[in-house]
């Protein structure tokens, strides 16, 4: 599929309500577990999509479209959320992506953004010269990258539920 603001926006929009339907009102057993050492629960997954939406996606297209030489994008860390959700219920982590996610898209439309911005370039701290087409097609896999992340930490709460099943169901196995 070939990107278009569009159609990335379709995307965008849904991830926050995805989240709220599929996530709001479960219980800490859902939220709060992950797949073991080194990995991430739900709750931090959603603290870490919150950090993009402070200092990532947003942040990054203003460099591109900026007059500035310097278009080096700062690194991002991808490990902000442990300390920024410190003392933050569930419901305020999705509250807050929501209303980010929301005013993000926003400024994004009303950029208006045309093809020849799309080809603009910046850089990546470790990938080197990125467009900004490929940070916006970027946003959106990232999101779907992660929804599907949390879904796979949820069924592998159950990996040792399902008895023989587990050999027919893939996302116990990744």
């Amino acid at each position: 599929m070939t990107y278009t603001i569009d159609k990335a926006i379709e995307i965008l929009e849904q991830t926050p309500k995805t989240l709220n339907t599929f996530l709001l009102g479960l219980s800490d057993e859902w939220i709060n577990q992950n797949e073991g050492d080194n990995t991430w629960s739900v709750f931090d997954i959603v603290g870490h999509l919150i950090h993009g939406e402070k200092t990532d996606w947003m942040t990054r297209l203003h460099i591109i479209l900026s007059d500035g030489e310097d278009k080096t994008f700062k690194p991002f860390n991808r490990f902000a959320q442990f300390e920024d959700s410190k003392g933050k219920s569930f419901a305020d982590l999705l509250n807050e992506f929501s209303e980010l996610r929301a005013n993000n898209l926003e400024e994004l439309k009303m950029l208006q953004l045309q093809e020849a911005q799309l080809n603009l370039k910046g850089m990546h701290p470790e990938l080197g010269v990125v467009t900004l087409k490929q940070l916006l097609a970027t946003w959106v896999t990232h999101d779907l990258g992660h929804m599907a992340q949390i879904a796979r930490v949820m069924a592998k709460l159950y990996k040792d539920e399902v008895g023989p099943w587990k050999a027919y169901i893939p996302i116990l196995k990744k």
